[in-house]
């Protein structure tokens, strides 16, 4: 009768094949974590937008042609654990010619810094173009998170939105960053920049914050001039205290929809809390952000009796301390931008 022998392999006989196993799925894993791709080259830029699926990272290398083979890069990526390590940003690969080359740059290289420089005087609207312009960072989302009363609230300010608390500098940001970052770093930029000291003086004028930050705002769209904005201000602390009108043009230009632009006499009329040619007061918030400078002038007027002024036509202004005076100034200011408007025409055809 046939016996068959029962089969039992040794320990040795185990362990070569478990050694086999173990060696073959090493060299799987290594073979696809370093798996050649097809990166033409040297240098290339890539950008990951915020919320991308690795699936959607995969297409946006291959559409780049960072990467030839989609399958394998997804698979490096998960076998490193990695899956969801890969931040939004805007990337510079150097020599990224293998699966994890590409992977390590990704998920450990910084993203690519832009600087952005927020000028005196802009608005939000004109910081959120150039946000979008430079950073790739959504408008609307940015001017939603401006405008959210509640987060103002959440910030400890006054007001109705960020404008006026935006504080003008240079940044650096990583392109396609949040924008609610973008935001706390150009409050806290401000807060750095409004001392006790200055909420101790706008106490001492009877003045909250806000009221300092929306009457600098104002100065900010009036001067050119440093050595001219404590006078500017002079003249819009001494109009409040006599219960004037400010009259301010910069308010008017805040509520056009075309500024900045000449005024027209239709333009004074706007039924706007922000018309200080109608109301009385200053407006219910700030019309622009501005700087330590104007800050600075609004807390700390010149003192002097002026009620008026007119620009020159040269950056600088008239300052007048009545009606009579200033009537004389404007005419003045009016004489010289029809001499200018002459000399224009004359040149105008020798260019035709």
């Amino acid at each position: 009768m046939l016996q068959i022998k029962e089969f039992n392999p040794g320990l040795k006989t185990v362990g070569s094949i478990a050694g086999i196993v173990i060696a073959s799925i090493l060299a799987f894993y290594l073979l696809v974590i370093y798996w050649p791709q097809s990166n033409p080259y040297e240098r290339v830029e890539i950008n990951i937008p915020k919320g991308v699926t690795l699936s959607e990272i995969s297409d946006i290398l291959k559409e780049k042609r960072i990467i030839s083979n989609k399958r394998t890069f997804t698979m490096a990526v998960k076998s490193l654990g990695h899956e969801k390590n890969i931040p939004a940003g805007t990337y510079v690969l150097h020599n990224a010619l293998n699966n994890n080359a590409i992977i390590n740059q990704l998920v450990h290289g910084a993203p690519s810094l832009k600087k952005i420089t927020v000028l005196e005087g802009w608005t939000i609207d004109n910081i959120a173009n150039q946000l979008e312009a430079i950073l790739k960072i959504n408008k609307k989302k940015f001017l939603r998170l401006c405008r959210d009363k509640r987060m103002v609230r959440l910030f400890n300010l006054q007001g109705n939105s960020f404008e006026g608390y935006l504080f003008p500098d240079t940044y650096t940001f990583a392109e396609g960053i949040d924008p609610y970052l973008v935001l706390t770093r150009m409050v806290n930029e401000f807060n750095n920049n409004v001392s006790k000291s200055m909420e101790v003086q706008a106490q001492d004028l009877g003045m909250s914050m806000l009221e300092v930050i929306t009457l600098a705002s104002i100065i900010e769209g009036e001067a050119i001039y440093d050595s001219e904005r404590s006078i500017i201000s002079s003249v819009y602390h001494n109009r409040l205290k006599k219960g004037m009108k400010l009259q301010a043009d910069p308010t008017i230009q805040y509520i056009i929809d075309d500024g900045p632009r000449r005024l027209l006499n239709d333009d004074l009329k706007i039924k706007s809390n922000y018309n200080t040619y109608l109301y009385p007061g200053l407006p219910p918030g700030p019309i622009n952000n501005p700087g330590k400078k104007s800050i600075i002038a609004a807390l700390y007027p010149s003192v002097n009796e002026y009620l008026y002024f007119v620009a020159r036509g040269d950056g600088y202004h008239t300052f007048s301390k009545n009606e009579k005076e200033h009537i004389k100034a404007k005419k003045k200011f009016q004489e010289v931008r029809r001499r200018v408007q002459r000399q224009k025409n004359k040149i105008e055809p020798e260019g035709k």
